[in-house]
């Protein structure tokens, strides 16, 4: 039968329709608040940005944040929203002061839609301004206001007050983690020194800026004191550590670009540069770059990102009339870094000293990286290790947020995943075997083993994680004692080598039911025994009971509800307190007596009847 169009089906959706409807184009993925990057973090976002905008312009000093699992409030003391226009700030499309640049010069949100966002996926929104004495209050359900108050005489400080709830209906069951939330805080005071949030009474400020940043997420000391560089509209942090790969922090206006962009590549360009210049050496970019760990904040008038999550800054000029951003950064790390060399010449020995290591050891293992890049191209094109997907991250796809790799011990498990996958958006790798503890061992080991070197190829990770073909790798092991062990192996080859996958969230584990309860109307999956105790009440007459002992077991017909739009991870996060050196020592080095301790008083014995 054909469609019947016709003039009837042309139609037009108001604001928050269209919001509702594409909630990704405003806010990136929904998400449940399991991962830092969830819809539920980015409503909270768009609030504190336009408060931090306030602060950047000279007004209010303190932000008051309260917060439960769901229910949030954001208080600031800035100037408050013009009472006359709150309705058009809170619900009508492209409205908004900072299309005045001389009101907010060099502000994060210049498109005038996340607030509107915040009000249109929240079942309940109430937004109120207090300006000179007077306050106006609006309060919205899924969009569409119930009650707006008329102007009224008050006590209370200007500012603006906003509280939300978010809608269950999309973002589901929910739920705000605190530490995902104080990383966000933390990262607003770094960039904002003098500013004061408070969340749930807890104070959180910072007086060094991106030296505290760097401090607070170091999990061991650097090679040489933290350089901290400071210029009109740009501040920079840089040290090395003794960890494999890169560590960035970027941030443009306040925003906390993850994914980097153009200020992130030209900071990057004009480090190796300024080095080579210092040194009058030709050093490889890569032995300059090798164990970094830098942050860097750019202030950029009318700043343009890729996304609406602003998480990749795509300016190529610092203003209409100022200078390329590549030149701008250029121009000062070659005056300020290299001054600042100049007159720290233990820094500078300690720096170059750190380079040489890197250059001999990037010349001790180049011959093998040749031969691992031959061995894993041939492995590439006659094993069937890797079960590749349509599409990947590093294209101009849609769909590249929601790439993933499995990676899955043995022929059953990859088997069943592979059959019941999404071919455009999920990979398999099969491990063959468990993996080596590659705890205290060099990166040699990485292209000498060959499972290590073909991993490390389908994740096209070679030269750092700018170019990861999957943006989540999820390891897929059994729930019994060996699926624990590769775990926790790949985990450690991860942290070991490739940390800043682990630190920028990319790795994540997969939770598999343990427990198929049914009858002949019903199936529950449970993940737990306190699951399965659950379904057998509901299910009542002799339900049929299957103990899923590894993936192998599950057929692929059933397979595809666990990795489908109901999948269940859980990612690997690192926390400043986690010394990864001291975990790794601990977990994975020779220290077994005090090992074996720990396992005995920790020890949890599930009593059968």
């Amino acid at each position: 039968m054909t469609a019947i169009y016709t003039e009837d089906s042309i139609r037009t959706l108001d604001w928050k329709e269209h919001i509702q409807k594409r909630p990704g184009m405003y806010i990136g993925k929904l998400g449940d608040g399991s991962s830092q990057d969830d819809g539920i973090y980015v409503l909270l976002k768009e609030v504190m940005d336009n408060s931090i905008d306030e602060f950047m312009m000279g007004f209010g000093k303190v932000i008051d944040i309260e917060m439960t699992n769901n229910y949030v409030k954001v208080r600031d003391f800035g100037r408050g929203v013009p009472l006359g226009k709150l309705k058009d700030v809170a619900s009508k499309m492209n409205t908004g002061a900072k299309y005045d640049s001389k009101a907010f010069k060099k502000s994060v949100g210049l498109n005038g839609v996340g607030i509107k966002a915040v009000n249109a996926l929240s079942e309940s929104f109430k937004i109120e301004a207090f300006r000179e004495g007077e306050v106006k209050s609006i309060e919205f359900e899924n969009g569409t206001v119930v009650n707006e108050q008329d102007i009224q005489k008050t006590a209370e400080k200007n500012g603006t007050q906003t509280t939300f709830v978010p809608n269950r209906d999309i973002f589901g069951d929910y739920h705000y983690i605190e530490e995902y939330v104080v990383s966000l805080i933390k990262n607003y005071v770094y960039l904002n020194t003098g500013l004061t949030i408070k969340l749930n009474g807890e104070k959180y400020s910072s007086k060094n800026g991106l030296l505290d940043l760097l401090e607070e997420n170091m999990s061991t000391d650097g090679i040489y004191p933290i350089i901290h560089l400071k210029g009109e509209d740009i501040e920079v942090a840089i040290t090395h550590g003794s960890q494999y790969g890169e560590e960035y922090y970027s941030f443009t206006n306040g925003q906390h670009t993850t994914h980097g962009g153009t200020h992130l590549a030209a900071f990057r360009e004009a480090l190796v540069k300024t080095i080579r210049d210092f040194y009058k050496k030709d050093f490889d970019p890569s032995d300059i770059r090798t164990s970094i760990v830098a942050a860097v904040s750019i202030k950029v008038e009318e700043p343009v990102f890729e996304s609406q999550t602003k998480t990749k800054l795509g300016s190529k000029n610092i203003g209409p009339n100022g200078p390329s951003i590549r030149n701008f950064i250029g121009d000062f790390l070659k005056n300020e870094l290299d001054n600042y060399l100049h007159r720290n010449s233990e820094v500078a020995e300690s720096l170059q000293r750190k380079i040489i290591e890197s250059e001999k050891e990037r010349k001790a293992i180049s011959g093998i990286k040749k031969l691992a890049k031959q061995r894993a191209k041939k492995a590439s094109l006659h094993n069937k290790k890797l079960r590749d997907c349509r599409v990947h991250f590093n294209s101009n796809s849609e769909n590249k947020e929601e790439t993933m790799i499995f990676i899955t011990e043995g022929d059953s498990a990859s088997g069943s995943i592979t059959k019941s996958r999404n071919v455009n958006t999920q990979a398999v790798f099969s491990l063959k075997g468990k993996p080596l503890n590659t705890f205290g061992l060099t990166k040699k080991i990485v292209y000498e083993n060959e499972e290590f070197n073909l991993l490390q190829a389908a994740l096209n990770i070679e030269e750092g994680i700018e170019n990861l073909r999957y943006n989540n790798v999820i390891i897929a092991t059994d729930a019994d004692v060996d699926g624990m062990h590769i775990r926790l192996l790949l985990i450690t080859f991860f942290l070991q080598f490739f940390p800043d996958l682990v630190r920028n969230g990319h790795l994540y584990i997969l939770q598999t039911p343990l427990f198929r309860v049914r009858n002949k109307k019903e199936t529950h999956y449970c993940y737990s025994e306190e699951e399965k105790s659950k379904a057998i009440k509901k299910l009542k007459l002799n339900p049929e009971i299957t103990r899923f002992k590894g993936l192998g077991e599950i057929s692929p017909d059933e397979f595809k509800y666990f990795i489908d739009k109901d999948i269940r991870l859980d990612r690997v996060r690192l926390r400043r307190e986690d010394a990864v050196k001291d975990l790794l020592e601990f977990y994975m080095g020779k220290n077994t007596p005090e090992r074996q301790d720990f396992i005995v008083e920790n020890l949890k014995i599930d009593v059968v009847d």
